[in-house]
């Protein structure tokens, strides 16, 4: 339908005005708006069951609001969002409905093709975990298994692997978890020599079950298996694949009933909420991970009903289109206060860069303007430490999302104060920070000679009005990570949107893997007839010589 292909940048009226509006914005410093207007924080942050979004200190204003979201609305937001709860095939490059939301919503609001196939999924999935939390699966030698190394790359790593740890206060401690997804060897051997044969069990996870890091890392666990069970051992016991190619599973060696589904209306990156995240629910429990797909709900509710001046993440979308677009941002980070989001970041990466890093409209034109900048970030106060100082005096603006919590999983004292304080304070830092004057006045009141303070503040000068975006929670809880990992993912959708790209295909990624197989080939034969660059081959060369 030609609504589909429209892009937010094909309204000459609003692109006009925001060009108007993006004069004024640089012109208009943070800290002279909140001075205009006491009432900033309240006029732009959000309540939303607990979870307060804070966007007030970036270059916008009412009319600034108003104008995206009049551009939002007629790139034709609206009918997308509908079309992706629906089922609609808004993945138009490869044909295919997008409803991961489906998998956290409750029974009623599910879509009801799919309903019987939801639930029956969740309830083997449920069956499992509890077999394994009460120590019910028993391995080849007949013992519990509770070492468990989750096999799978890409979103059938990133997502589990952040979750388990995000998530790991609530963790049954029992059990040990292990993530393996590179091809370098290392990853897989060290991970195996962490556990013993008789209590691993190893969670395959592959859509195709043709992965080849994914097929690769799961034979070298296979081949560790037998050669400490012995050939005749039921190793079947000691596998459950993930996939929705039951015959290559079966093939290679993993029993039907082993078998969890995986299906083309789940892209990889949004998979979490699926099977995918069987090693999240056998760490949390059933409850947990019911916690989890709740939260994911509370969001999906939110920004499916919500008008667009009140929904977050059509907001947080807007304004980072609005930087990135407008105000010469390119790149944003993410800073988590909180040590059990370590891998947040990285997960996040994967979710906006593979869904976003086009350069294609929807309808095979090329954009005109600039999609999805790098994302990157770590863990506060770290961070502090490392790289804020580009944030606070570097030559460009990198507008930040910070997320805290206001109280810790593990009190000590007043750190969480401490911590908080932290937080709070690189934010009101890079809106105002520090006057080159006050500085210059200041080393002059220490003793500094003229010469000395004027020098001296130049290096000190911090420029301040530099954007970002607060998110509070009051504890971190599979509910709450369930609504932040739902926030982004619906973030990163209405981008695509505005952008006019498919958010949910990533062809990028496939011409690596294609010549990977023939530069792999001429690395272990004595071919050198490949047809490739010089450089390519004298590198093939070079690994030939330092490996005979």
């Amino acid at each position: 339908m030609k609504a589909e292909f429209t892009s937010f940048f094909n309204n000459t009226h609003i692109q006009k005005k925001l060009n108007e509006l993006e004069r004024r914005a640089k012109a208009t410093s943070l800290s002279a708006r909140f001075a205009a207007d006491k009432n900033r924080f309240d006029n732009f942050s959000i309540d939303l069951d607990g979870l307060l979004f804070d966007f007030s200190k970036n270059h916008i204003d009412a009319d600034t609001l108003s104008t995206l979201i009049a551009g939002a609305s007629d790139a034709g937001l609206t009918s997308l969002i509908n079309d992706m709860f629906e089922g609609k095939k808004i993945n138009n490059t490869e044909d295919r409905a997008v409803l991961h939301t489906a998998l956290r919503s409750p029974p009623g609001d599910r879509p009801s093709h799919l309903s019987a196939t939801i639930e029956n999924a969740q309830q083997n999935m449920n069956t499992f975990s509890d077999s394994i939390r009460n120590k019910a699966w028993l391995g080849a030698t007949g013992k519990p298994l509770t070492q468990i190394i989750n096999i799978g790359i890409g979103g059938s790593d990133l997502g589990p692997a952040m979750a388990v740890d995000a998530l790991s206060h609530y963790s049954d401690k029992d059990f040990e978890f292990h993530f393996v997804s590179n091809i370098d060897p290392t990853h897989i051997v060290e991970a195996l020599a962490k556990c013993t044969p008789e209590t691993t069990l190893l969670i395959v996870s592959s859509k195709s079950f043709s992965t080849l890091e994914t097929l690769s890392n799961a034979k070298a666990a296979k081949n560790w298996l037998v050669s400490a069970l012995g050939p005749d051992a039921n190793i079947g016991k000691h596998f459950i694949g993930i996939s929705s190619n039951i015959g290559a599973v079966t093939e290679f060696g993993i029993p039907e009933t082993n078998i969890l589904p995986m299906w083309d209306w789940v892209g990889g990156r949004y998979s979490l909420w699926s099977a995918i995240g069987l090693s999240l629910e056998i760490a949390i429990g059933k409850k947990g991970f019911s916690d989890f797909l709740r939260g994911g709900h509370c969001i999906d509710k939110h920004f499916r009903e919500s008008p667009f001046e009140n929904n977050i993440p059509v907001l947080m979308a807007l304004i980072s289109l609005w930087n990135s677009n407008y105000m010469d941002a390119d790149s944003n980070a993410v800073v988590c206060y909180e040590q059990f989001l370590h891998r947040f970041v990285s997960y996040l990466q994967q979710m906006d860069m593979e869904s976003n890093g086009k350069s294609v409209q929807r309808n095979g034109e090329p954009c005109l303007w600039k999609t999805a900048i790098p994302l990157w970030g770590g863990t506060g106060s770290d961070t502090q430490h490392s790289y804020h100082q580009l944030f606070h005096q570097g030559s460009r603006m990198v507008p930040l999302d910070f997320i805290v919590g206001a109280n810790s999983l593990n009190p000590i004292g007043d750190q969480q104060a401490f911590l908080f304080a932290n937080c709070l304070a690189q934010s009101k830092a890079l809106m105002t920070g520090q006057d080159k004057n006050t500085i210059k006045q200041d080393l002059l009141n220490k003793g500094l000679s003229e010469e000395e303070a004027e020098q001296l503040s130049s290096h000190k000068e911090i420029p301040g009005n530099r954007p970002s975006n607060m998110i509070v929670y009051n504890k971190l809880t599979p509910f709450v990570l369930g609504q932040l990992v739902a926030l982004y993912e619906h973030k990163v959708f209405v981008l695509s949107v505005l952008w006019n790209i498919n958010a949910f295909d990533q062809w990028g990624v496939e011409l690596g893997k294609e010549l990977s197989g023939s530069i792999k080939s001429a690395l272990l034969s004595n071919d050198t007839d490949l047809n490739t660059d010089a450089s390519t081959l004298g590198l093939i060369a070079r690994y030939k010589k330092q490996t005979s």
